[in-house]
């Protein structure tokens, strides 16, 4: 595969993928019209860098599809010089983005997960779900996948009227979902169903039933 191909899937991902499907903020579009995504893949999975399905890792773990990225990053409206705690780096194409969009980011991945190596952006290596507390608190809560919640931990790490966006999985159905930080509490809503990576350590507590 030339780099002449891989600009031109890069360029159709963007006309057929993005711009389709409400992905309209013009800074993510041209941020992610550069980015060469393949340069975040193995090499023996390069060629499937701009499919519209999550890209397998190995271990357990994908790379988003290219619209689940660009979603969340529409909603996330990045400020530039914001301090971003990103959850589920993978191979840090989302930390790549966010870090082109003028954020401050601190990516969280687990010990065993992907190689990760972007530059300006601060790498964390542990549990997905205890975030980043060193470099609290920030302003943005980026997921970059499903969970079906969003630990309290989390949220604490957030200044007052810090923004989230993020995947929740119900029933078996994951969804695109944002919302805010008020006085402690997370207020999520949602926007739509999309197929995406759902990220290990999230799964909600077992509750007894008497």
């Amino acid at each position: 595969m030339t780099e002449q191909n891989f600009s031109s899937m890069r360029a159709a991902m963007v006309e057929s993928q993005l711009r389709t499907s409400d992905v309209d903020d013009p800074r993510v579009v041209a941020a992610m019209a550069h980015l060469p995504r393949e340069n975040f893949l193995p090499a023996e999975r390069r060629a499937m860098a701009y499919i519209d399905r999550p890209v397998p890792l190995g271990g357990g773990r994908a790379l988003n599809p290219p619209l689940v990225t660009g979603r969340l990053l529409k909603e996330a409206q990045v400020v530039p010089g914001e301090k971003v705690l990103l959850i589920g780096a993978a191979t840090g194409y989302g930390a790549a983005l966010l870090a082109a969009l003028g954020a401050r980011v601190t990516a969280v991945e687990t010990v065993d997960g992907p190689d990760v190596a972007v530059a300006g952006v601060s790498v964390m290596r542990g549990a997905l779900a205890a975030g980043g507390p060193d470099g609290a608190p920030y302003d943005l809560l980026f997921i970059e996948g499903a969970v079906e919640e969003v630990p309290a931990a989390l949220v604490q790490q957030l200044v007052d009227g810090g923004r989230v966006v993020t995947g929740l999985v119900e029933r078996g159905v994951t969804r695109l979902c944002s919302g805010s930080v008020v006085a402690g509490a997370l207020g999520l809503a949602s926007l739509v169903d999309m197929e995406m990576v759902v990220l290990p350590g999230f799964a909600k507590p077992e509750r007894f039933v008497f």
